[in-house]
């Protein structure tokens, strides 16, 4: 049994537990060796089992364990280190502080369709990164996503055995089916569909009958399909992406919810073709310390501004008719002094 302090495979001491995930018992832990706290998780063994199933079953989880440190990707907690430790298996994994979707949900209630696509993004990244290294999940539901405090997202328990949650399960491994990349295709719909309506899409229970989506919204095209009962007719991990992507693209999807009252998006109608441009209107600005114009001053200057400037042949035409007249008076003051003389 663990208790806090206890060194766990001569290297993790044990520092407090901070989770109960489906595979195991979580502890914050220091490795004395690297000098660096983790998360250790000592594993679920099925009870009940004669000497050599246990055995088993424990060379079971180490194996597990194994493959799931050939995973690499920014949205899969890294598993550093297997150790068996008497009769007990654990894992040493990176240390995120976080919480679990399950704890989330409950603190913030249900996430907009354009959050869970976001989310589903993340997460389809990292089960594609395990299914590279030829690993399935098996498992996906909200108690392995990690909200992390930095804004993150991280999948845990990938290809780990633990109690499964029959409600995000897919039609083909509750059948007791092998479980494929499809199988993940499904969980990870179920999980979203949950985030987005409190609820699975198959009810609490997994045993249906199928939950009326009220809040899927833009989301429901790409639900529809991961939640087909046929795995073969379930997209790719690589289409979900790009499905969830499409939904993103600028939209708000961070998951700490907004302090600011959001504001209504105001749209001005297009201009109609016969309709005068619209002219801006004319703000009321002080230059130089002078208080701005009266309205009437303003349209009294704007006239003056808008008349026509004379061109250069009226200037001609003016100087012509003024010589004319200038000489014109001119000999007819010669005439009078002339007849006067």
């Amino acid at each position: 049994m663990s208790s806090q302090g206890a060194l766990v495979g001569g290297r993790y001491r044990l520092d407090q537990p901070i989770g109960r995930g489906r595979a195991g018992i979580v502890w914050m832990a220091y490795d004395t060796r690297l000098h660096r706290n983790v998360a250790a998780k000592r594993l679920y063994l099925p009870s009940g089992l004669d000497p050599q199933q246990t055995e088993h079953a424990r060379a079971l989880a180490v194996q597990q364990g194994h493959d799931a440190t050939r995973i690499s990707h920014a949205c899969a907690i890294t598993v550093h280190d297997v150790v068996r430790d008497g009769a007990d298996v654990w894992l040493a994994m990176e240390y995120v502080p976080s919480r679990n979707m399950v704890d989330f949900l409950a603190e913030y209630g249900r996430l907009t369709p354009e959050q869970a696509a976001f989310l589903g993004v993340q997460l389809g990244s990292a089960l594609m990164a395990a299914h590279a290294a030829g690993i399935q999940h098996r498992g996906l539901q909200p108690s392995n996503v990690l909200l992390a405090d930095d804004g993150g997202v991280k999948l845990t328990d990938i290809g780990i055995s633990g109690w499964l949650d029959p409600a995000y399960l897919s039609p083909e491994m509750r059948r007791g089916e092998t479980p494929t990349t499809a199988s993940d295709a499904y969980s990870l719909g179920a999980t979203l569909f949950a985030a987005v309506e409190g609820v699975p899409p198959m009810g609490p229970d997994g045993a249906g009958p199928q939950v009326q989506p009220n809040h899927t919204g833009v989301l429901s095209g790409a639900l529809s399909k991961m939640l087909r009962t046929d795995p073969v007719t379930r997209p790719t991990m690589s289409d979900i992406i790009t499905s969830l992507k499409a939904i993103t693209d600028g939209r708000q999807t961070a998951f700490i919810p907004p302090t600011a009252t959001a504001l209504p998006e105001v749209t001005t109608p297009p201009p109609s073709p016969h309709s005068p441009p619209p002219v801006p209107p004319q703000q009321q600005t002080r230059v130089g310390g002078m208080p701005p114009m009266p309205p009437q001053q303003q349209q009294q200057q704007l006239q003056q501004a808008k008349r026509p400037s004379p061109s250069g042949d009226q200037i001609r035409r003016w100087v012509v008719m003024a010589l004319a007249i200038f000489f014109a008076v001119a000999m007819g003051i010669a005439f009078t002094e002339l007849f006067l003389l």
